[in-house]
């Protein structure tokens, strides 16, 4: 079934008779398309949007075969190549299905051996740079406790993160408040883990209620926000908060 999505890409990508848009593309100029068109598919799922996300995966297993259609025509490696990775990937992490007799080794054993088959020897190799940077954070921080790197509860995350609130307060200049903000965010994260709470969608849950009381407090006010008092804005925004 693969097949005819294969040759749009091939045809698309031909030299001499391609679209122009698409014969000059490269890894590099894909990779934003690439990133937005799974968050796209998150979105989908996250409106239940079943009609969506079937056209929205379209759009996301697109990305897959153009960046093997350039790897293809740069000499580097073919789709089939790409299925046969993941497909050796999914087998080799999991032996208790594929192996036959005996269970897992456990899948930090199985991450560790990856990392070292391929030259890689920290705990934190391997996550991604182009993350979101609270995903990033929150990622880094459980490879890192995974080894041992870790608070042992909330009570010393919390005073880290009010220990990093005065340090913002102390800064002396835009370099150090700079630092010290990212510091504090990513103590904040750490707080998040502990409690068992993803920061990336916690952070964005948060960002849709803003959003959603904003648009109430607009539609509530006569006239421009502008001119009104922060008191005033607070009020109608106490009263969008009771709405729900």
């Amino acid at each position: 079934m693969i097949d005819p999505l294969l040759e749009v890409m091939r045809r698309l990508r031909d030299p001499q008779t391609g679209c122009e848009w698409d014969t000059v593309q490269t890894f590099e100029t894909i990779a934003p398309y690439t990133i937005e068109e799974a968050y796209e598919v998150a979105d989908a799922i996250e409106r239940s949007d079943i009609d969506g996300l079937k056209d929205e995966l379209g759009d996301l297993l697109l990305q897959v075969v153009f960046h093997s259609q350039i790897a293809t025509d740069e000499g580097h490696f073919s789709f089939s190549d790409v299925v046969d990775a993941i497909c050796e990937k999914m087998i080799r992490r999991h032996p208790h299905i594929f192996g036959g007799a005996g269970g897992s080794p456990g899948w930090e054993q199985i991450k560790a051996e990856e990392r070292a088959e391929t030259g890689k020897s920290s705990a934190l190799d391997g996550v991604a740079l182009a993350l979101p940077a609270l995903l990033r954070a929150q990622k880094i921080q459980k490879r890192a406790a995974r080894v041992g790197f870790d608070w042992p509860d909330k009570v010393p995350i919390k005073a880290k993160l009010l220990e990093e609130l005065d340090e913002v307060e102390q800064a002396s200049s835009d370099a150090e408040i700079h630092e010290e903000i990212g510091d504090l965010l990513f103590s904040a994260v750490n707080l998040s883990r502990h409690y068992g709470v993803d920061a990336e969608q916690a952070l964005a849950d948060a960002t849709r209620k803003f959003s959603q009381r904003f648009n109430k407090v607009e539609t509530s006010v006569v006239g421009d926000m502008k001119d009104m008092t922060i008191d005033q804005l607070e009020e109608e925004w106490q009263k969008a908060k009771v709405a729900g």
